[in-house]
């Protein structure tokens, strides 16, 4: 009988087949772009903020840069991603504290990390995991949190829970991969109203937990 963590692998297996070069959605060049990015991403789509970060970065192109700008200004460009005036005190306040703690570099562990505003687990990992090739965890997202409850691989529908789930499931040099893999599947084929069980990559190994 196959268990719980065959089963997982398996699933990791199928998902690394079907997409060869995991990588978030989103465009960064280092890890302060990506972190910039993640936070602006939240309740928002990829390609809005794939549109906005550009232009953030044209007008403040370093951290200290946008640690000394005004947060009305910052809300001004990143208006169209929702939440604004949430996201634009958080970044700058995050990028005053890298300058005034971390000697203007981004932090490179989870400890650090959620110690900066606007960062919780999630945007931690995204960063260490895919800016610093570090896995300390695993990004959960609305995706992750849909599939994994789907899959069977948890019963939880918060996000600390499921990671602590997750996270034996998978190796950790999977870590990063695997949030890459279900966001992706989340969007293609098991999405949220109207899932693709019919010809789904995962369709024999998936009990359809709270689908009829």
């Amino acid at each position: 009988m196959p268990t719980q963590k065959d089963r997982s692998q398996a699933i990791f297996a199928r998902l690394a087949a079907r997409y060869p070069e995991p990588k978030p959605a989103l465009d960064f060049r280092d890890a302060w772009g990506l972190l910039v990015a993640t936070v602006l991403a939240a309740q928002c789509t990829d390609a809005r903020v794939n549109q906005v970060t550009p232009v953030l970065f044209a007008r403040w192109p370093t951290i200290k840069d946008l640690a000394k700008a005004d947060v009305a200004d910052i809300e001004a460009v990143v208006h169209s991603t929702g939440f604004f005036r949430n996201k634009a005190k958080h970044l700058k306040a995050a990028a005053s504290r890298i300058m005034e703690t971390y000697n203007g570099s981004v932090p490179r562990t989870m400890a650090e990390l959620v110690t900066l505003p606007g960062v919780a687990r999630k945007t931690a990992n995204i960063v260490l995991g895919s800016a610093f090739g570090l896995n300390e965890g695993i990004a959960v997202d609305t995706h992750v949190t849909r599939i994994a409850f789907r899959l069977g691989l948890t019963t939880s529908s918060d996000a600390v829970v499921i990671e602590r789930d997750l996270m034996p499931l998978f190796d950790r040099p999977q870590w990063a991969d695997i949030n890459h893999y279900l966001v992706y599947f989340g969007r293609e084929v098991c999405a949220a109203r109207k899932p693709r069980c019919e010809g789904c990559d995962l369709a024999d190994l998936c009990p359809r937990k709270g689908l009829k």
